[in-house]
């Protein structure tokens, strides 16, 4: 099986290595950062000229891009990869994109014959070069049958979620949830400051109870040790959640939860905080909680 990649960032590229490590051969599409580009070449893939290449001389196609906007561009147009595919060829998704993109896209696919997944990831690029992300995968049945082996290869947990686009949506649930506690637990450590309460004792009452997460002890960890253990960034995760609102409103509803959430990532990000991470919100809750 011929793998052809698309957006080799941080995620991309070790999925790449990942891939070449087991053998697979590889050709791979970059954007404006090529260092994966060249790490990939170094270790024998070849570079197509455009996506519609990359579909052409492949068996799987997978992208790996910040939004769905970047997934457009690389499907549609005469150069896209839409204009390549082939009848029985699987496309993948393993970004965090919009629900209502991905089931366009995926009709599109189909039209031509060919099968599109949604295949979001949880985990880090740590995991990915080692094969141990966990892969959120959802489409026609038989399609994921035919590329699990290749999933396997990626992931430790590879689970199949029923119809396309319930992968993306429940990737956006989970990081619609996940960043609501972290931008909670900010404020948090940010109220206790100003009540001169010390950010352990705090953490150690809240954890002592059912409140206790991953999440909260990502922000702890940082809060009180300066670490940054979660590398997720203000940007991708106002990004997300922003997704997500987008999301309910495709469903035809109104989310009262994540307006919060939202707000204060997107003012963190219009801040110049959009590079830090997610548990660096703590700082910016600090300075931006007063009324004066």
């Amino acid at each position: 099986m011929k793998v052809g990649y698309i957006g080799l960032g941080l995620m991309g590229r070790a999925m790449v290595d990942c891939l070449q490590k087991a053998d697979y051969d590889v050709i791979v599409l970059g954007n404006r950062d090529r260092t994966g580009v060249e790490e990939a070449l170094a270790r024998g893939a070849t570079e197509a000229a455009h996506a519609r290449e990359v579909a052409e001389q492949s068996d799987v196609v997978m992208f790996c891009m910040g939004t769905s906007d970047h997934v457009e561009s690389r499907v549609y147009g005469d150069d896209g990869v839409l204009a390549g595919v082939k009848p029985d060829q699987v496309v993948i998704d393993f970004g965090t994109s919009l629900p209502a993109s991905t089931i366009k896209i995926g009709a599109d696919m189909e039209a031509k014959g060919a099968a599109y997944l949604d295949a979001p990831l949880g985990r880090t690029p740590a995991h990915a070069v080692d094969g141990l992300l966990n892969i959120m995968c959802a489409g026609d049945k038989a399609a994921f049958d035919r590329v699990k082996p290749v999933l396997d290869v990626l992931g430790e947990n590879v689970f199949h979620l029923g119809k396309l686009g319930n992968g993306h949506t429940i990737k956006l649930i989970n990081n619609y949830f996940g960043m609501t506690t972290a931008c909670a637990m900010a404020e948090a450590f940010a109220t206790a400051d100003a009540a001169g309460i010390d950010r352990q004792t705090l953490f150690e009452v809240m954890a002592a109870g059912p409140l206790r997460s991953g999440m909260m002890e990502f922000v702890r960890n940082y809060a009180v040790d300066g670490d940054v253990n979660l590398a997720f960034s203000i940007a991708n995760a106002s990004k997300d959640v922003g997704y997500y609102r987008q999301m309910t409103q495709d469903l035809g509803l109104h989310s009262r939860m994540s307006g919060c959430a939202d707000d204060a990532l997107k003012a963190a990000k219009n801040d110049g905080d959009g590079d830090k991470m997610v548990s660096e919100m703590v700082d910016w809750m600090s300075k931006n909680l007063s009324t004066s």
